[in-house]
Parts: C-alpha cells; sequence; structure tokens
C-alpha cells in the first residue's frame, strides 16, 4: 500500500481526505470545559460510518460522541431530541451530581453536554462541551464519464476541486498516458504525492497524477460500466463523449435500457431520481440520435431523458468552457435533490 493511500491518524488528514472524497463524516469538537476532563479544549476528531480519526479521550464520553456522531449521520437524533432543548448555564458548570446529556440542533451543527461522572463510567469529575459539525451528509454526486478527449480532460480539472465520485472510462490506453505518476522519480525526490491514486482496474497496477475520487479505468468494452452504475441509485451522472459516435450510441442505449428495466413506470420516479444522461453533440448529431432510438422503439418519454446538447447554454466552444457548462448543469441537477 503506498504512503498516500494509508488510512488517515490525525483529525486534520482525515478532514482533508473525506471532504475531497465526499465522503459523509461528523468533525467532533471540544468546545467547553469545566475541571478535569480527558482533553483539553479544541480537541478533534472525525467520524465516519465505519471508523474513527483521531480521539476524544476514549472511555465513555468517546463512546457516546462517536454513537451521537452516526445518530446524525444516519438522521437519526432529529427524531429523538428536540430542537429546543439547550443546555443551561447551570448545567455547563455543574461539576457534582451527573445530569443527562441534551442535545442542540443547529442544521449541521449539534452540540451535546457531558458530565463526566458515573453515567459516562468516568471518574474526571469534570464536565465538556461537544460540538458536532456534519459535513456531506448529502451523497456526493457520482459520475461516469466516457471518453478522455479534450473536453474531458478540461471537466476532470474542474471535478478534483468538487466534492464527488468520478469513474473515468476509455478504450485507449494512450489516452491516460499524461497522468501516469513517474515512481522512479518519487522516491528518488522522497516526496509523496497524496492526490495519486490506484488504477483498480484488472491487470493494471498504474499510479496516476489525480486526486483520489477520480478513478480512471482503460476498458475495451465500456458499455459494462453502464448497468452496474445505474443500478446503485441516488443521484447518477452519466457523460457519453468519446471519439466514436457508434459507441456514444451504444452508451446512450446501455442507459435506457437500465433505466426501461429498473423501473415500474417512468411516472413513479420523480425527476431528481433518474439518472442524468448526457452526450457531447451537435444539433444534428443529436437529431440522428433521438430519431434512430424512436426508430428502435424506445419511448418519446424515455428518449427525452437524454441531454443532448449537453451542459447550460452560456456560450463557448473552447474545450474548458464547454466543461464549465457541463458542470454547471450537473450541480443544478444535483441540487434540486435538496429543494
Amino acid at each position: 500500500m503506498s504512503e498516500s493511500l494509508a488510512p488517515p491518524v490525525i483529525w486534520y488528514e482525515g478532514l482533508a481526505r473525506y471532504q475531497q472524497q465526499g465522503m459523509a463524516h461528523v468533525l467532533a469538537t471540544v468546545v467547553a470545559v469545566n475541571g478535569s476532563a480527558p482533553r483539553a479544549l479544541q480537541a478533534k476528531m472525525i467520524v465516519t460510518q465505519d471508523g474513527i480519526v483521531d480521539t476524544l479521550g476514549g472511555g465513555g464520553l468517546e463512546h457516546d460522541v462517536i454513537t451521537t456522531a452516526r445518530q446524525l449521520l444516519n438522521g437519526e437524533i432529529a427524531a429523538t431530541i428536540s430542537k429546543e432543548v439547550k443546555p443551561k448555564v447551570s448545567e455547563a458548570n455543574e461539576t457534582s451530581a451527573p445530569t443527562p446529556s441534551k442535545a442542540v440542533r443547529r442544521d449541521a451543527v449539534y452540540t451535546k453536554h457531558y458530565s463526566l461522572g458515573a453515567k459516562l463510567a468516568q471518574c474526571c469529575g469534570g464536565s465538556v462541551t461537544v460540538m458536532f459539525e456534519c459535513f456531506n451528509i448529502t451523497p456526493p454526486m457520482s459520475v461516469l464519464v466516457f471518453g478522455a478527449g479534450h473536453v474531458a480532460s478540461a471537466l476532470m480539472t474542474i471535478l478534483a476541486e468538487l466534492p464527488c465520485q468520478v469513474d473515468w472510462v476509455d478504450s485507449r490506453p494512450e489516452m491516460f498516458e499524461r497522468y501516469l505518476m513517474d515512481k522512479t522519480n518519487s522516491s528518488e525526490t522522497g516526496q509523496a504525492d497524496n492526490s495519486a491514486y490506484q488504477n483498480p482496474t484488472p491487470n493494471q497496477s498504474q499510479l496516476y497524477q489525480l486526486p483520489r475520487h477520480i478513478r480512471p479505468h482503460i476498458d475495451e468494452e465500456p458499455v459494462d460500466f453502464v448497468r452496474p452504475f445505474i443500478e446503485q441509485g441516488g443521484q447518477r451522472f452519466i457523460l457519453v463523449m468519446t471519439h466514436d459516435h457508434s459507441v456514444d450510441f451504444e452508451l446512450v442505449r446501455a442507459a435506457l435500457d437500465t433505466i426501461s428495466n429498473t423501473s415500474s413506470s417512468d411516472d413513479k420516479r420523480s425527476y431528481t431520481s433518474l439518472p442524468y444522461i448526457g452526450c457531447i453533440a451537435s444539433t444534428t448529431k443529436a437529431k440522428r440520435f433521438r430519431d434512430r432510438l424512436i426508430q428502435r422503439g424506445y419511448s418519446e418519454s424515455l428518449v427525452n431523458q437524454i441531454v443532448m446538447p449537453i451542459g447550460l447554454p452560456i456560450g463557448g466552444k473552447e474545450p474548458m468552457a464547454v466543461a464549465v457548462s457541463i458542470v454547471a448543469q450537473l450541480l443544478q441537477r444535483y441540487h434540486q435533490a435538496d429543494l
């Protein structure tokens, strides 16, 4: 395992990684201390669904912090704890008899007061208040990109800075050569590239100079990626922009077939729950694709799910301008799910 793939051990390492990956996590911080406590003011730890990074001192306090953080991640705590409950000043200064822990919800920020007594099986005798900050509760954008040409490369420059998960597929190994990391130079300089990513594609072990959340795949059968991607559910975005119009057409068909097979009826799925299928195209290409699909028996309502031409009409034909318009459209569609 490379150094860049090792699990984080310090809270700020975990925060940076999970922010970049778009993984749901909670940053728990000690914001008040009265008397004896296992950690000092501003001590922090990260909690995810299946792991922790750093510590708030262990014991009953940390156990409850982890449990509370995961309840927040699962959306459970709002149903059991009122937003109106607030710790009183007298409770924050109380150092004798243990009092029930209380939580306050302020959108994505919660605070909880702990008396470190018998209830938590800790004998510190003091009290602490912990603030819980929730990040990336909404699943990150999941994007499947076919093609590694100029527009796709510009697209990765933007997606590299966003909380998303990207699978990038092309049948041509040479299209990813520019991203290969020179492992010899890296070892000689002693520098580790924290953005390096181990390609998971079978029979490949190259390291790429790409952020961890962008996964390149070299495969001669790109259509095989479509069904598994859509069947995972949630907000899904498919971008078709290969070098071959016939490949583009087959990828679009595979996406429509998957939607038809996984949906009992189109009207039972909301607009935002349908996968986004975008295909880079001129007006002529878009019309030809639509006509061919309808001739092959696809319903007009299903064909209309395809976004062609792709991107918002903001103008500009340069690869980066097109990439900006595409990402703007993805973000617009993605955030509609929160409305």
